[in-house]
């Protein structure tokens, strides 16, 4: 819609097909409902992708405060929470609105549902064969997202058109998603589901201080999220318990007393994680039955909790995707297949993926905004 709007605007003719029931699901479930619509931190290094250089002259170019006063224009009352995310105050469906009225100023024709059976070319034009018949165009915009939250309408199609037409596709995966406990942990902390943790967690040379949430299959919250995008299979996930506090110092305060160690960390984390914690790694006794060395060591496995996951909980419960069209093959500056001339790629079907936190809104609309300038 971002992007139909600003082709539409600029007097060309569009028309937006999209095979959903419903317009905007994604969007209208995004935030809680509320829509964290952009991020006023977005930067490229908040992005991810084979080239992190990509989204620069995009993001540069529709910024944050371009995306704030044209929901301002339109009367939408928002909200700043923390590090820089702005939500709807009232509801993500007055985003859904605004780009619809958007793309009724531009004059966009709409077809929905519809699904595409082909598309190909007839000398410079683009043919798509639908169920509601043919339309011939000198440009295409494909703005179909990736392959997480498959239950309101992600598919494949962007990754099958790019390959079509030549253009490599960085194998997707999900991104910003939970991960999935391994058998042992999840038989020791399985049943401490929605316990919440402000935690450190860290991964190939990434870390993330936010809150980590249990659940009854595996790690979720904000931390886990933001750090999902740099998991692999088989890596171990490194988690501080206690940051920014010196737990070291204070175990050998207390060295001498006769308190248990999980009623002294109950202090500091929830007590029913750490008793459990305690257990699973043996160390139920009191503070003075502890050598220096087992202080020390207690303190390190608080600050450095390892533990290896033993997978993502899918697509399904994903909030975006990981890889896409390969940026190599695409303007930076237009989003136009540099071999294709008129196919354009926007959004979470390129190989560019945002943190969580606003950022890939942030680059749906400037991506979508830079394609609609020159399609």
């Amino acid at each position: 819609m971002m992007c139909a709007a600003q082709i539409g605007q600029r007097g060309r003719r569009v028309l937006l097909i999209d095979h959903a029931n419903k317009l905007g699901e994604k969007t209208r479930i995004s935030g809680g409902g509320r829509c964290n619509f952009t991020n006023l931190y977005s930067s490229s290094a908040h992005f991810l992708s084979q080239n992190p250089d990509f989204c620069r002259s995009a993001l540069a170019r529709y910024t944050p405060q371009d995306f704030i006063a044209l929901i301002e224009r339109h009367g939408i009352a928002y909200e700043h929470k923390t590090l820089g995310q702005l939500f709807c105050r009232d509801s993500a469906l007055q985003i859904i609105a605004m780009l619809q009225n958007e793309c009724q100023r531009g004059d966009v024709k709409w077809q929905m549902p519809s699904q595409v059976r082909r598309v190909g070319r007839a000398g410079s034009d683009f043919v798509v064969d639908t169920d509601r018949g043919t339309a011939m165009a000198a440009s295409l915009v494909i703005a179909t997202g990736g392959l997480a939250a498959p239950k309101v309408g992600a598919t494949p199609f962007g990754y099958r058109i790019a390959e079509q037409f030549g253009l490599k596709v960085v194998p997707p995966a999900p991104a910003l998603v939970p991960l999935a406990f391994d058998p042992e942990t999840k038989a020791r902390f399985g049943d401490l589901s929605g316990i919440s943790i402000d935690a450190e967690v860290s991964c190939n040379g990434q870390s993330f201080r936010e809150n980590l949430l249990l659940t009854h299959r595996g790690f979720s919250g904000p931390a886990i999220l933001q750090i999902s995008s740099y998991w692999k299979g088989g890596d171990t996930i490194e988690i501080d318990l206690l940051p920014g506090i010196d737990i070291e110092a204070g175990l050998r305060a207390a060295s001498g007393s006769r308190i248990q160690l999980d009623n002294l960390l109950a202090q500091f984390l929830p007590k029913r994680f750490s008793q459990r914690w305690c257990a699973a790694s043996g160390i139920v006794k009191s503070l003075k039955e502890f050598s220096s060395r087992e202080l020390r060591e207690v303190a390190t496995g608080l600050h450095r909790w390892r533990v290896r996951p033993s997978g993502t909980l899918g697509y399904n419960k994903a909030e975006v995707t990981l890889g896409g069209v390969a940026t190599d093959c695409l303007s930076s500056k237009t989003m136009e297949a540099k071999a294709v001339p008129g196919l354009f790629f926007v959004g979470e079907v390129v190989d560019v993926t945002g943190h969580l936190g606003g950022f890939n809104f942030q680059w749906a609309w400037a991506s979508g905004h830079a394609a609609g300038q020159v399609a």
